[in-house]
């Protein structure tokens, strides 16, 4: 009996285990103790009870997603930078808004001041900025020989070469060597007392070319040609003297000339409006003998003072260009014998030397009167208008140093050889 009831218990407490091991409920925990001595089957029951409702506790793995979402949402709210930095940069910079917003509110800022804080106040200011290249190329080299050692044979042929490389011409360099060689030998020489010697035989140079453009008042109206080879800025300085000459209170009459590029018509258009001077235009490809006719045709019957004829930029090396450009002298000639009264060939000082062909070719073609000098401030050989001048004798009656309205001045030989030499005015 006691073997069956052991037996039984033991059938009865194996068989609750399995079956009860599941639901797991209270009341294996008491009979196995007694039953099973060794302390791991009780561990194992009891620890996979309370896991199982403490499974619950991975509470701590949802917590992650939610900063796996904070760390996500970021990213999206990257796209509104892009809309706060568009309203203005992004659209004018061609889609690239972020990189371009640090460099975009710098820009208007210099754009501001440069027109008035930036910009000199007179025109001295404003020739001796324009012309800073080519007196810091002179003033240097002067310097820098002149401190280093004694004046001897060799100082003066350095001198020569540092005025040749500054575009002022053989003739007029070896001028100025032999003037400050005179009675210095074998001694030291200050640079500013060579600057002075330059400025001096400069001005000596430019002196009789230096003369103003005078638009006399018995010929209405007073004819003006432009020429000049391209780029060398003849449209640009058209649009300054009609304002300039506008600015004196005489009526101005633009004609647009350079019928091979519809850019120069546009631009010539912008200029007349700006400067409240009429334009005659015709179409791209026009007659350029022809539309110089009519003009002038239209500023005697309006009575107008002044006729700024406008010419397409064409190489002194082309002859039938050239021939075109005596068929317009030409042909105005049929309406007034002595128009154009003035031929002005606009001449880029950055062409250097080149510059000297093209007043000698244009001069034969077109009887060109007077000169105008456009770009000094783009280049560190200014010194071919000196070059010119010596050369040609021909009356330098503007010079340009920048692109605003007030940078085309008429030419005063002092101001321009003391600039270039670097000396106070």
């Amino acid at each position: 009996m006691a073997e069956n009831e052991k037996r039984t218990m033991l059938d009865r407490l194996f068989g609750r285990r399995r079956d009860k091991a599941e639901p797991a409920p209270s009341e294996p925990t008491p009979s196995q103790s007694p039953l099973f001595e060794s302390p791991p089957p009780p561990a194992e029951p009891v620890a996979s009870r309370p896991e199982a409702p403490a499974i619950p506790a991975p509470e701590p793995a949802p917590l992650p997603p939610p900063v796996a979402a904070d760390v996500a949402e970021p990213q999206p709210v990257t796209p509104p930078a892009p809309e706060a930095l568009p309203p203005t940069i992004g659209d004018t910079d061609g889609g690239h808004a972020a990189p371009v917003a640090p460099p975009g509110p710098p820009e208007p800022e210099p754009d501001l001041p440069a027109p008035s804080a930036q910009k000199p106040q007179n025109w001295w200011q404003r020739l001796t900025a324009g012309l800073k290249r080519t007196s810091s190329s002179i003033g240097t080299g002067i310097t820098d020989l002149f401190t280093k050692r004694k004046f001897d044979a060799a100082t003066l042929e350095e001198l020569e070469d540092i005025l040749i490389q500054a575009d002022l011409g053989v003739a007029m360099a070896a001028r100025v060597t032999e003037a400050v060689g005179k009675g210095r030998h074998d001694r030291a020489i200050d640079p500013e007392e060579v600057k002075g010697v330059l400025a001096r035989e400069v001005e000596a140079v430019l002196a009789p070319v230096a003369k103003p453009l005078v638009v006399a008042a018995d010929k209405k109206p007073f004819v003006i040609l432009m020429v000049g080879v391209n780029g060398s800025g003849k449209t640009t300085t058209i649009g300054k003297l009609a304002a300039k000459y506008r600015a004196e209170g005489r009526s101005v009459m633009l004609a647009a000339g350079d019928t091979f590029r519809a850019a120069a018509v546009e631009q010539l258009k912008v200029w007349g409006t700006r400067t409240g001077a009429n334009v005659v235009a015709r179409d791209q490809g026009a007659d350029a003998a022809g539309l110089a006719f009519d003009a002038l045709q239209a500023a005697r019957d309006a009575g107008t003072d002044v006729l700024i004829v406008d010419t397409a930029g064409r190489l002194q090396n082309k002859a039938g260009l050239m021939a075109e450009l005596e068929k317009i002298v030409r042909v105005m000639r049929k309406l007034d014998a002595e128009a154009p009264h003035a031929v002005l060939l606009v001449l880029d000082a950055t062409t250097g030397q080149n510059a000297l062909s093209q007043a000698e070719i244009f001069g034969k073609t077109a009887g060109v009167t007077g000169l105008v000098m456009t770009k000094l401030d783009g280049t560190a050989r200014g010194g071919i208008l000196v070059a010119l001048a010596d050369k040609t004798g021909l009356p330098v009656h503007f010079i340009g140093v920048g692109e605003g309205v007030d940078d085309l001045e008429p030419f005063t030989a002092r101001d321009f050889a003391r600039a270039i030499a670097g000396l106070d005015a």
